[in-house]
């Protein structure tokens, strides 16, 4: 038989490891983020480089639903040229597919 009391010890712990992880995918889509526009640009934020390509322009805010929770990332953005995550594509390709398959079965 089920218990119907929940253990809120068991809860809080529950939660703390989702927001764990949902913070440890924060901060490692941060990290490869800022190594992909640091390769783009040719220098790191903040650095002076006579190889630098181009600059940064702050940052732009879009939240990430993955099956952690919603994840805030900030997206670099660049004077001249975009960047884009490649992580992000693959769900961009996926939402294509879908309405693609949606618009086939309304036809």
């Amino acid at each position: 038989m089920t218990d119907p009391m929940i253990n809120p010890r068991a809860l809080v712990e529950k939660l703390l490891d989702a927001d764990i992880l949902r913070e440890m995918i924060g901060v490692a889509a941060q990290r490869l983020m800022e190594l992909e526009v640091g390769a783009l640009t040719g220098a790191a934020p903040g650095e002076r480089s006579p190889d630098r390509l181009v600059q940064r322009n702050g940052y732009r805010c879009r939240d990430w639903d993955t099956r952690a929770g919603t994840v805030e990332l900030r997206i670099p953005k660049l004077r001249t040229g975009s960047y884009y995550p490649g992580f992000l594509e693959a769900r961009r390709i996926a939402e294509k597919a879908l309405a693609a398959v949606i618009q086939e079965a309304y036809i």
